[in-house]
């Protein structure tokens, strides 16, 4: 390593540095070296002198601010001269120091001409700075660019604006992902350098905006710098893995409390982002010839359209409701609250009372109806701390991280996103009033100690009897609450051809119109959480779970369906064959074979040195001495080579294959990165006899690693268990696997086998 590169490794590992200003000092650093290196080699070369070829810094580096995983952005710009190779012998450096180099060999007059057609070429020049050489050429620059951005104002803001929709389709929500990228998420560092380029068009916050921009700004700073430090990479997504250990280098309490900060500066940047870029949009619709939207009556008094945003004309201190009325509004036409009625919301709308006035339930459900269009009213409202003042028991979640590899979202925007599907789905249900409510409620009770579902159920109750619901229909909402899991939990972790499944669900949901509800809205929560919570596989099981749970609670108990799904009519006469036999169809393997301990897990065991990792599995032993186990595999990247995973189970069949060394060395091959602030997930074993029929269920939970469903199911076979089916879920780093299983002495296994089981389990999976 060089000088340069000792120096800025030093550079990086100081503490005493806050990570604020460390940008600016490995700014200073870097530019000590590159003005060296661009004099050295000028003097070199067989020019006589510098005249008429400069280094410009631009883009981030331009700014000063370099974070440890930024590119340097380098212009070489000269006045219509051959540079020879002198361009090279300035980059080649700092490729061979490692750093990301983003540069460019142009003209004044080609920079700027560029600049006219790119919207990237021309916001990285606002930032161009002087490094070496000839200082006039980059004054030219500068002063072209300033020039450019004055006279094409208009053209420029609309680029922009653009350019910001399209980054915040891309890039999501800093104040709401719970993985954000700090960077080009919307709320994030590249919407407050957009609004500093609007500024050189004649756009600018009020000057209390830009006090508190530049605070959220440099919070999102600090994260970015800590986040390059911690893990060593280019990258600005703050990812859950790195949480920990940039929140303690943040200097946060901890990590729920650093990403409580990011989403406050993200909501921060994100509104005052959106104030500046509707002003641009309206500037723009007040100087064309076609207006953007003519004023509309809205036929509410205390209510007007100016400007294209609406406004509240009445005092919402003496007209309490007005708030949901305009809330409604604002939805339903797509017009904004102007940042006037905020405000005056924020200082003079009071706590809605109790019981809630005559009409405002209704407003209030017309509000949550209107779907995803509710989601950026509802957070404006709350942004001016009004939401609360209808729902003060929404303050706990505001900006609340959760440690869930199933979501994507805080809680506060988890519940709207919830709403906002559920109202998708309110043709499905008689009550869409309480549909809307419950996924709204369902898990309000994140931000109180202990179980989220306990407390929610406490909150549930108090809130619908303010809002105006009766004793019988806040019940249902508080069962919503208190069943929000219950389907997902069952169709994902219990065998369902196992009859006291349906009714153990059955029991919980009482009638088939709760279980409509509560149906709806299980879908409508999981598929707010993210594709993790509700994909075909799950869909299909939880539809299949509330088909049968209906037709035993409507009194028409379905056909016995235990292995239904397994048993197939191809099956069924592969087995009466006696013989060994696979068959594959699409993500699906199928072993036959005589009955013997072991064959389910030196199956599972094939699949794990193959790669694939398994979905679901079930198993059946028929009174004849012949077995089947299937297994559904999560697809791969690449087709999957049946021939060989087919070979290889036979050959395991017959005990000739060394499947503990083959995986062990697998393990050791291809073993996965863990982050460095990853946790290690706990394993957990417990035995119930009472929720199945005829066996008992051996849940293992534990963390993620190759083989590890063919040691559990090892285990299982050495301890005398027999696997009559299983359901097998991964989640990041962590398994959650439940085994239908029958011992030697019947279903149920006595206290002291179960301890064995227990040691034995806990060896394997920690060995």
């Amino acid at each position: 390593m060089s000088a340069f590169g000792d120096r800025r490794t030093a550079l990086l590992a100081r503490t005493d540095i806050d990570a604020v200003e460390l940008p600016a000092v490995l700014c200073d650093l870097t530019d000590e070296w590159l003005i060296e290196r661009f004099t050295s080699e000028v003097e070199a070369s067989a020019r006589a002198d510098d005249a008429g070829v400069a280094l410009v810094a631009v883009g981030g580096y331009g700014r000063s601010e370099l974070c440890p995983g930024s590119d340097i952005d380098l212009l070489l710009l000269h006045d219509e001269v051959n540079t020879g190779d002198l361009a090279d012998r300035v980059w080649y450096p700092i490729w061979d120091e490692k750093l990301k180099l983003g540069h460019a060999v142009r003209s004044v007059d080609q920079a700027l001409e560029l600049a006219v057609t790119d919207i990237d070429t021309a916001t990285a020049l606002t930032s161009a700075r002087h490094l070496a050489g000839d200082a006039g050429l980059t004054e030219r620059l500068r002063a072209g660019v300033r020039d450019d951005w004055q006279t094409n104002a208009a053209q420029r803001l609309e680029e922009l604006e653009r350019a910001v929709s399209r980054r915040h389709h891309l890039g999501g929500e800093v104040a709401f992902l719970l993985e954000p990228d700090l960077k080009t998420g919307r709320g994030g560092l590249r919407d407050v350098h957009a609004i500093g380029w609007a500024s050189l068009a004649g756009i600018d916050l009020p000057p209390a905006d830009q006090e508190r921009l530049a605070a959220a700004y440099q919070t999102l700073l600090r994260a970015r710098v800590e986040l390059h430090r911690t893990t060593g990479l280019r990258s600005d997504v703050l990812s859950a893995d790195d949480q920990d250990a940039v929140a303690e280098r943040y200097g946060s309490v901890d990590a729920d409390a650093f990403m409580a900060d990011i989403a406050r500066a993200g909501r921060v940047v994100a509104f005052l982002s959106d104030q500046l870029w509707s002003r641009a949009v309206r500037r723009a619709a007040a100087t064309s010839a076609e207006p953007l939207q003519p004023d509309i009556e809205v036929g509410i008094s205390g209510l007007s359209v100016h400007d294209g945003e609406l406004v509240i004309d009445g005092d919402p201190a003496t007209d309490v409701v007005l708030v949901l009325h305009a809330a409604v509004q604002s939805a339903r036409k797509r017009l904004p609250l102007s940042r006037s009625s905020l405000a005056k919301l924020a200082e003079r709308q009071p706590p809605f009372p109790e019981p809630w006035p005559h009409g405002a339930r209704d407003l209030f459900i017309e509000l949550l109806g209107c779907g995803h269009r509710a989601i950026g009213v509802i957070e404006s409202l709350d942004f001016f701390d009004v939401w609360t003042r209808l729902l003060p028991e929404w303050a706990p979640n505001r900006n609340r991280p959760q440690r869930s590899r199933y979501h994507r979202f805080t809680v506060d925007r988890h519940l709207l996103e919830a709403v906002a599907e559920a109202a998708r789905f309110t043709h499905r249900v008689s009550r869409p009033d309480l549909l809307l409510m419950g996924a709204l409620l369902h898990d309000i009770g994140k931000g109180y100690p202990g179980d989220h579902t306990q407390a929610g159920m406490r909150l549930a109750g108090p809130i619908a009897r303010r809002c105006g619901w009766n004793a019988t229909d806040a019940d249902t909402l508080v069962r919503l609450v208190q069943h929000h899991l219950l389907l997902t939990d069952v169709a994902t972790r219990r065998d369902l051809g196992d009859p006291l499944t349906v009714t153990t669900v059955a029991r919980a949901t009482g009638t088939p119109e709760f279980l409509e509800l509560l149906a709806v809205m299980t879908e409508a929560d999981c598929t707010a959480t993210g594709p993790m919570a509700w994909g075909g596989w799950t869909a299909s099981l939880v539809s299949s779970l509330v088909e049968m749970t209906t037709e035993h609670l409507s009194g028409s108990d379905p056909a016995p369906t235990r292995h239904r799904r397994l048993l197939t009519d191809e099956v069924v006469e592969l087995m009466a064959a006696g013989e060994t036999a696979l068959r594959v169809d699409g993500d699906m393997l199928t072993v036959v074979a005589p009955d013997e301990r072991g064959l389910f897990s030196r199956a599972a065991g094939v699949l794990a040195l193959r790669g694939l990792d398994v979905l679901q599995a079930d198993a059946y032993s028929s009174p004849a001495g012949m077995a089947v186990s299937s297994f559904r595999i999560v697809p791969p990247d690449t087709p999957v080579d049946w021939d060989r995973v087919i070979y290889d189970v036979r050959r395991s069949l017959r005990g000739h294959l060394a499947l503990e060394a083959r995986i062990a060395e697998r393990a050791r091959v291809y073993r996965r990165r863990r982050a460095l602030s990853a946790t290690r997930a706990a394993t957990t074993i417990t035995f119930d006899a009472e929720s199945a029929t005829s066996a008992t269920i051996v849940e293992v939970r534990t963390e993620d690693h190759i083989g590890v469903l063919y040691k559990v199911t090892r285990v299982l076979a050495e301890m005398g268990l027999d696997i009559r089916s299983a359901k097998i879920q991964t989640l990041a780093n962590e398994v959650v696997d439940a085994f239908y299983v029958v011992g030697p002495d019947g279903p149920v296994i006595d206290p002291a086998h179960q301890r064995e089981v227990e040691l034995a389990l806990r060896h394997v999976l920690t060995a």
